[in-house]
């Protein structure tokens, strides 16, 4: 029998968790990537429409927003300041810096110590800030040492134009690295209910008391047909990709979610995944999938 399915859109229900120790924000954030053009590139078919998705995420209860530089480039800082500036008290607005777009869907990185420097000064116009509240190393350049990079963002943060430092799609060992040359307070890695490769990094974020940010969050669980989570679906009247979100959140109490959108009604469906509390002979089939 299908139970009554929950249609309550706050991110309130996912719980509180601390950036820091000094910025809670709702453990159900909003990933800006996907306000961008196709192969996240240029404007995006209807700006006014993905304004409308960044203050609607506000309404519900949204407080962390993760964008980068690259994302456009540039148009999605550009489009949360034009939306949402001057921005609410509890807004916490991370981005990040290290990957350059020679074009659309294409990624490459750049650690070297000028472009980060540049990049995150480019980020502050943008966003309207003085301060950015994180700022994610966005991935490590094989050609500059991890240590350069890092100690970029050291001397950003000793200038006032960081607050908190985090990494991401880094492993276990570049995470210690980077915690014996300043206090690390996220990492940012690719993770799902489908793609679990990063479970070392998540770990040992909950030993060392970080935030662990998954990106790419849903995977391919929009797409999965029978099996455990689509049953479980089915029970609640939700959605698979409701379902892969409200496990994410009860596997680790350091997970802090950003599924992203470029419509309201997609953003709404996500954030009702954080009123949907699974059983744990339900999560317990999920976590062996």
């Amino acid at each position: 029998m299908a139970q009554q399915r929950t249609t309550t859109i706050t991110a309130e229900a996912a719980g509180i968790i601390a950036l820091g120790g000094d910025l809670p924000v709702r453990r159900m954030g909003f990933g800006a990537m996907r306000i961008t053009g196709e192969g996240i590139w240029g404007e995006p078919g209807d700006p006014e429409e993905c304004k409308r998705v960044l203050r609607r995420a506000i309404q519900v209860g949204v407080n962390f927003i993760d964008t980068a530089d690259s994302y456009g480039p540039e148009v999605s800082e550009r489009l949360i300041a034009e939306a949402l500036y001057p921005y609410p008290e509890e807004l916490v607005i991370g981005t990040k810096g290290g990957l350059v777009r020679p074009g659309p869907g294409r990624w490459e990185p750049d650690g070297r110590p000028q472009y980060l420097r540049k990049a995150c000064e480019g980020s502050l116009r943008r966003l309207r800030v003085d301060q950015i509240d994180l700022y994610q190393f966005h991935r490590p350049d094989p050609k500059v040492p991890f240590e350069e990079s890092v100690g970029t963002l050291v001397e950003l943060k000793r200038e006032g134009k960081i607050r908190h430092i985090g990494l991401s799609n880094v492993d276990v060992d570049q995470l210690e690295r980077a915690q014996r040359m300043t206090p690390i307070v996220s990492v940012q890695n690719k993770y799902s209910l489908t793609d679990r490769s990063s479970e070392p990094v998540l770990q040992d974020c909950e030993e060392r008391g970080l935030v662990f940010i998954p990106w790419r969050p849903l995977a391919d669980s929009s797409e999965r047909q029978g099996g455990p989570l689509h049953e479980i679906a089915t029970r609640y009247r939700a959605t698979p990709s409701q379902v892969a979100l409200a496990w994410l959140l009860a596997h680790s109490t350091a997970t802090l979610l950003i599924p992203g959108t470029s419509k309201v009604a997609h953003l709404e469906e996500n954030v009702v995944a954080a009123s949907l509390k699974l059983i744990p002979a339900e999560l317990e089939s999920l976590d062996h999938l």
